[in-house]
């Protein structure tokens, strides 16, 4: 499995971007996203920049990930995330995100 990391780009090279993000600074292939330009985030994956994303989403991720860590440390991972995660949803919250209805949102209004 591979897991994207969130980098944020400082410095441009032709046909790469110069990237920090969780400690490291890494030489990141753009081939995939066109040119980024400084302060852009990026999702990597090895040294490959798959997608632009927003700060938001940046730090979306990086909680997550500190949530697996924290898991795989054996800290329970009981930390706010500070956004829902999946398993803090309801049923029908998972469906809608999902694009998918419920079987009682088919029903007839009753008149």
């Amino acid at each position: 499995m591979c897991i994207g990391i969130p980098m944020q780009v400082l410095a441009l090279e032709p046909g790469h971007a110069i990237c920090v993000g969780r400690g490291e600074r890494r030489r990141v292939r753009t081939a995939l996203i066109g040119d980024p330009e400084p302060g852009d985030w990026l999702l990597v994956f090895l040294d490959s920049a798959q997608e632009r994303i927003s700060a938001e989403r940046a730090r979306e991720v990086d909680t997550t990930l500190d949530l697996l860590i924290a898991v795989q440390a054996g800290e329970g991972g009981g930390a706010d995330a500070g956004f829902a995660l999946p398993s803090q949803l309801t049923r029908d919250q998972l469906l809608a995100m999902s694009g998918q209805h419920h079987p009682q949102d088919t029903k007839e209004p009753t008149p």
